[in-house]
């Protein structure tokens, strides 16, 4: 008895120690703050950082007006963005990017102008801040207008193989290697090419042979804002597209007094020729066509030769195809029938009887190619209309600014 009353008075004893520890785990449990025992803390929410504005270029030299003008901002989203032309009153056009954190300018701004720039922002607490600039832009002591050669053609309009393209700038281009940067021309299907300087004020483009029948050509000139050097910056922006039809040469021997008229490379015809006389010869080489009329006054006061000078002349001829600026045409010339095909006695044109002569009207036009042999004159200088073919590729190559 005495063991199981001692066994009962233990287990009870026990059972109370049990009950007294959770007692206290409860009162410590209540006292304190989180599981780990430290003291209990209370958040504070940082004040919102101001948004930060930033306007580029900043205000200062003059910048290019293509110069984009862009505002950024951090720690906020921009809420509004003006460019006012100080003198004119009229604004840029612009867009905010998809998250709200910059503003770039999309359209050109003018040359001697002044923009004032404002911009404003909204923090994350909704607080608007503000900032203003100023932008100057550069003031040209002349702008370059580019006109395109040929002139963009009217619908429908194609032109030959031999077609040379390129800019005439009213304005002398000291920067070429500028000027040829600013110059793309695209090509379908692609053919190697390069521009040549003729002179200080024109640049010519053409393929290292001529061009693919079929041929589309883009040029775009991107020469507004382009420093040519000299103070001398592009005037405009232009652009436009040339086709290319068949392939037309005719080739002029003066050796046989024949001219051949190739299609695509294929012969088509032949017909007796009378070049230039012994003094008046034909420039020799390629020469493309540049003009054609059905009726032309032909004076050779054009390049100099006035009367009362010996061998000076003014006629008018049909069916005339004008081959160089000196006075060099494909014509009919009934006069001279009779020595078409035996000997050369014009006064630098290629004669044709007036049959044949239609015909070479009906067919050739702008850009093909009539290539002289034999004539005993000088080689056509690239300066002449469209002498660019006398150049050898490597040589042609050379006169590019960009050539290295």
């Amino acid at each position: 008895m005495h063991i199981q009353v001692s066994a009962e008075r233990h287990r009870r004893s026990k059972a109370t120690t049990v009950i007294v520890l959770a007692v206290a785990t409860l009162v410590l449990g209540a006292c304190s703050p989180d599981s780990s025992g430290s003291p209990a803390t209370t958040s504070v929410t940082a004040p919102a950082r101001q948004a930060k504005l930033r306007i580029t270029p900043d205000a200062g030299a003059a910048i290019t007006p293509t110069t984009p003008i862009l505002v950024t901002v951090a720690d906020g989203r921009l809420n509004l963005v003006t460019v006012t032309n100080a003198v004119r009153h009229t604004t840029v056009s612009g867009a905010v990017s998809p998250n709200g954190l910059s503003w770039t300018s999309s359209e050109p701004l003018g040359y001697g102008s002044t923009y004032t720039v404002v911009a404003v922002a909204v923090s994350a607490d909704g607080k608007t801040v503000q900032q203003q600039s100023t932008v100057t832009t550069v003031s040209p002591t002349a702008q370059a207008y580019p006109a395109m050669i040929p002139a963009p053609p009217a619908a429908g309009l194609t032109f030959g193989v031999g077609q040379i393209i390129g800019i005439s700038f009213d304005q002398a281009v000291t920067d070429k290697a500028a000027a040829e940067t600013a110059l793309t021309v695209h090509t379908t299907p692609p053919q190697q090419g390069s521009w040549h300087w003729i002179d200080k004020n024109t640049v010519h483009f053409r393929p290292q042979t001529y061009w693919q029948a079929g041929t589309v050509i883009t040029l775009d000139a991107k020469l507004y804002g382009v420093n040519l050097g000299g103070g001398v910056y592009g005037k405009t922006d232009r652009s436009t597209t040339y086709r290319i039809h068949d392939s037309w040469v005719a080739k002029a021997d003066g050796k046989t007094e024949q001219m051949q008229i190739l299609h695509n490379g294929a012969v088509a015809n032949t017909m007796p020729i009378s070049l230039g006389k012994d003094a008046t010869p034909t420039h020799v080489g390629p020469h493309v066509i540049s003009d054609k009329q059905q009726q032309v006054v032909m004076d050779s006061c054009s390049y100099g030769l006035c009367p009362p000078a010996a061998g000076s002349y003014k006629s008018t001829e049909f069916f005339a195809e004008r081959i160089s600026n000196d006075g060099e045409f494909v014509h009919e010339n009934p006069n001279t029938v009779g020595q078409q095909g035996s000997s050369n006695v014009s006064h630098g044109c290629i004669n044709l009887s007036p049959q044949n002569a239609q015909a070479f009207f009906a067919q050739f036009g702008l850009g093909d190619v009539v290539e002289v042999a034999n004539s005993g004159g000088p080689v056509l200088p690239i300066f002449d209309t469209y002498g660019d073919w006398e150049l050898s590729w490597a040589d042609w190559q050379a006169g590019s600014a960009l050539h290295h």
